[in-house]
């Protein structure tokens, strides 16, 4: 015997909670499936178990697609600070951490619980611990067997995410069910996710546990944060913000000494005269790591015995230091993933394919990806909300 319901939405993380939550609200009968069996995963274990749950600086220009301008209009609608006035309803206590970035001041359980809570509201019936088996389409109804029992509804939507943080039972589910009614998937890469280095620059290594601030760049993007040298290579935020705009085969720029004025390494000439580079470095930059670079910059003796023009060499490699990194850590150490259902084929108001009526993507599975802070979670309850709000 197949249960009817209004909508059904595949997927209990970020997206799909809130989604299911407002269509709940609006009167619609929703069934929320998911083949874990505890809703948010994902949420819980974000910004070290307190929630990054958005960003007050979401605009859509901090958002990467093939279509630029695709968020915008689900952003516009849905913004920080209509999630935070859900928040502050709840009495969850938040606090501002750094660069827009906002956080549960005690555990981001408490955030899956706002959300199960509202989707309790809109008497959503959840089915955890069900791992959909087959989704049918025809006659106007998606009809889906998960464990032992068949489903339909007019609408369907895809919640599924990506595939990062395979550990956590993430695969790439949605696009195959999207490929499947005929829509685009824009390739999949991991996106904020650390960079392996290779070859001669394996000596960075050597700096495990060592960071720094810096700005780094990729692509013609560039972020101010802390850099974090690995085992393995580079992480840290500005990495990992840098990472999505890295394809393979491009460098990496550093500029170690951000705060530096053109003209400081002469500068020190004058007022240290018998100072190192290594020396100078030293008193800006963590230890081990000035012995690296001045290892790798080859300038030895008092800087009073180097011409000027060697030193502002120097400057400008400091400022503008590549690395050619061999790969990333892969979708494993993954934040979020880059690509995914193309845009192309969906309505930036509803989430809606345009040519599967009935059928929404919406959230990580889509190609939207922000950078990071809370961005992504604020483009998964945004277009959760504009397809809520469809349904």
């Amino acid at each position: 015997m197949t249960t009817q319901y209004d909508a059904i939405v595949l997927g209990a993380g970020a997206a799909g909670l809130m989604c299911a939550a407002v269509a709940g609200q609006r009167g619609r009968r929703v069934l929320l499936i998911d083949h874990a069996d505890e809703a948010g995963k994902k949420i819980v274990i974000s910004g070290g178990g307190r929630c990054n749950f958005t960003n007050v600086r979401a605009g859509h220009d901090r958002y990467f697609s093939s279509n630029p301008h695709f968020a915008k209009s689900a952003l516009s609608r849905y913004m920080a600070q209509d999630f935070i006035a859900m928040i502050d309803r709840y009495g969850i206590a938040w606090h501002e951490k750094t660069l827009g970035q906002l956080f549960c001041d005690g555990s981001s359980r408490q955030v899956v619980a706002m959300l199960l809570e509202e989707c309790a509201k809109g008497a959503v019936e959840l089915a955890l611990g069900s791992g959909v088996q087959s989704v049918e389409h025809g006659d106007g109804l998606f009809r889906v067997a998960c464990r032992d029992r068949l489903v339909s509804a007019p609408a369907l939507v895809i919640a599924t995410g990506g595939p990062s943080i395979p550990k956590m039972g993430a695969t790439g589910f949605a696009y195959d069910l999207a490929r499947r009614f005929g829509l685009k998937v824009v390739e999949p890469r991991p996106a904020l996710v650390p960079l392996t280095l290779g070859g001669d620059e394996t000596l960075f290594r050597s700096l495990t546990g060592v960071a720094c601030d810096v700005i780094a760049g990729a692509g013609g993007t560039t972020f101010r944060e802390a850099a974090l040298f690995t085992h393995k290579g580079l992480s840290g935020p500005a990495i990992l913000q840098v990472s999505s705009y890295w394809r393979h085969g491009e460098p990496v720029s550093i500029n170690f000494l951000p705060s530096g004025e053109p003209g400081w390494l002469v500068e020190q000439k004058r007022s240290r005269p018998r100072g190192t580079v290594r020396s100078v470095l030293g008193a800006m930059l963590p230890d081990r790591l000035s012995a690296v670079l001045s290892e790798r910059i080859g300038l030895d003796g008092e800087l009073a015995n180097l011409p000027d023009r060697k030193l502002s060499e120097t400057e400008r490699q400091l400022s503008n230091w590549r690395f050619i990194p061999n790969g990333t850590e892969g979708f494993a150490k993954a934040e979020v993933t880059g690509g995914g259902i193309s845009t192309d084929g969906l309505s930036s108001q509803t989430m809606e394919a345009r040519r599967v009526p009935g059928l929404y993507a919406i959230g990580e599975a889509v190609d939207v990806t922000g950078w990071l802070g809370g961005y992504n979670f604020q483009w998964a309850w945004a277009s959760g909300w504009a397809a809520g709000q469809a349904l």
